[in-house]
């Protein structure tokens, strides 16, 4: 004779309710990962500002091949004899 022993096995973590706002919010950005769309995130960028002008130029220039140096200038330092 066999005995079978059966194990039950128990959900681990908090209980989720799937009608939950939040839930069906990642269920509908799943979806659309699945399709294979861009979700956005955070604020959306604004291609008249200043700022996002000066990077497209610095993108340009490096595209050009230009030598970008980063940050501030060196300082010249003088030694006193």
């Amino acid at each position: 004779m066999s005995t079978e022993t059966t194990v039950e096995i128990k959900a681990r973590g908090r209980k989720s309710n799937p009608n939950s706002a939040r839930q069906q919010k990642l269920a509908t950005r799943a979806a659309l990962e699945a399709q294979g769309l861009t979700i956005a995130r955070g604020r959306k960028v604004s291609g008249t500002s200043a700022r996002q002008q000066r990077l497209a130029a610095f993108a340009a220039r490096i595209a050009n091949g230009e030598t970008v140096g980063r940050g501030r200038p060196k300082k010249n330092s003088v030694v006193a004899e």
